[in-house]
C-alpha cells in the first residue's frame, strides 16, 4: 500500500525516511522540493501538489508545522488532498495542534467518508531519526490498529488516549512540562552561574537528582558547550505553548505557569533565537543575547 507524507522539516523528513527503511512505497508533497531530495534518491516519489498525493494514496500522514498550515493542505488550498482521497483512505495528523482543531478536522474527514487519527509525537530530532519517538493518538480503536504498523516503523510507543482530539490533547500536556521544565532549569543554571558555580558542576551535582527531568540531562554537552543547533526550534514551543493558552481558555482552565514560559519564549523569538533549539530561552535569562 503507498503511504502519502506531507511535511518533510526536521521531524517529517526523518519519520518518513523510517517509513522508506521498512520498505513502505512513499509518496511525498512538501512545498519545497529540495527537502524531499534525499528521499527521492532513496526510492519515494513526488506528488505534484497536495491534491496529486490524494488521489494516489490510502493513507496520508501529515507533519507540518500550524493548524493553519494543516488546514491549507487538507481543506482550504487550490490543491488541498481531502477532496481528492478516496472513501475510507485514513489521514493521520501528527501536527501538534490544538484539540479543537483536531475535533474540527475529523469533522471535516467524516463528511467526506475519510477516516481520521490525530497523532502528535513527543520526541525531537534524534528520536525521530532513530525511529524512537511516543505517539498520542486520537481517534477509533479500529483505525488505530490500521495505523499501528507505521507507528512502531516510525517510534517507540503508542498510546492510544481515545476519541478524536485527545491525542493533541495530550500533546498539549506533555509540552506544557516541556516548556516549564526548560525555563526552571535554565533559571536554575543561571542563578548558580551568579553564586559561582560552573555549569559542569551543577550538571554534576543534579543529573541524578529527582529535582531534574530527565531529558535536560541529554542536553548536558550543548548547554556547557553552548551549542543552540536546532533539534526542536524555539519558535515551535513557543507556538506549542500558545496553543495550549487557547486550549486552557476554551476549557476553562488556568495554566499561570505556562503563560509565563510562554511569554519568555516569545521574548527569546523577539531576540532572534526562533530557530535555535528550545534551550536557548537560557541565552535570555543569561543576558547572552
Amino acid at each position: 500500500m503507498k503511504i502519502g507524507f506531507i511535511g518533510l522539516g526536521i521531524m517529517g523528513s526523518r519519520m518518513a525516511a523510517n517509513l522508506l527503511n521498512k520498505g513502505y512505497e512513499l509518496v511525498l508533497y512538501n512545498r519545497t522540493r529540495e527537502k524531499a531530495e534525499p528521499l527521492l534518491e532513496l526510492g519515494a516519489s513526488w506528488a505534484d501538489s497536495p491534491m496529486d498525493l490524494g488521489q494516489r494514496v490510502k493513507i496520508v500522514i501529515t507533519m507540518l508545522s500550524t493548524p493553519e498550515a494543516v488546514g491549507e493542505t487538507a481543506l482550504h488550498g487550490r490543491h488541498s488532498f481531502l477532496d481528492t482521497m478516496s472513501a475510507e483512505a485514513l489521514w493521520i495528523d501528527c501536527t501538534t495542534v490544538n484539540p479543537s482543531f483536531s475535533r474540527r478536522m475529523a469533522e471535516e474527514a467524516a463528511a467526506r467518508k475519510i477516516r481520521f487519527l490525530d497523532a502528535p509525537v513527543a520526541g525531537s530530532k534524534g528520536p525521530a531519526e532513530a525511529g524512537q519517538l511516543v505517539f498520542f493518538v486520537g481517534g477509533s480503536d479500529q483505525d488505530v490498529e490500521t495505523a499501528r504498523p507505521l507507528f512502531e516503523a516510525m517510534g517507540k510507543a503508542i498510546f492510544p488516549m481515545g476519541g478524536h482530539g485527545t491525542g493533541s490533547a495530550m500533546k498539549m500536556v506533555n509540552n506544557i512540562i516541556l516548556g516549564q521544565a526548560m525555563t526552571a532549569f535554565s533559571e536554575a543554571l543561571v542563578f548558580g552561574e551568579a553564586l559561582g558555580m560552573t555549569k559542569h558542576a551543577i550538571f554534576d551535582t543534579l543529573a541524578s537528582s529527582p529535582v531534574t527531568a530527565p531529558f535536560v540531562n541529554s542536553k548536558r554537552r550543548k548547554f556547557e558547550e553552548d551549542d543552540y543547533a536546532v533539534e526542536f526550534p524555539l519558535q515551535w514551543m513557543h507556538k506549542d505553548l500558545h496553543l495550549a493558552a487557547e486550549t486552557a481558555y476554551e476549557a476553562g482552565a488556568a495554566l499561570p505557569g505556562m503563560n509565563a514560559a510562554k511569554e519568555l519564549f516569545a521574548l527569546a523569538k523577539r531576540k532572534g533565537l526562533a530557530e535555535e533549539d528550545f534551550m536557548a530561552v537560557y541565552k535570555v535569562l543569561a543576558g547572552k543575547q
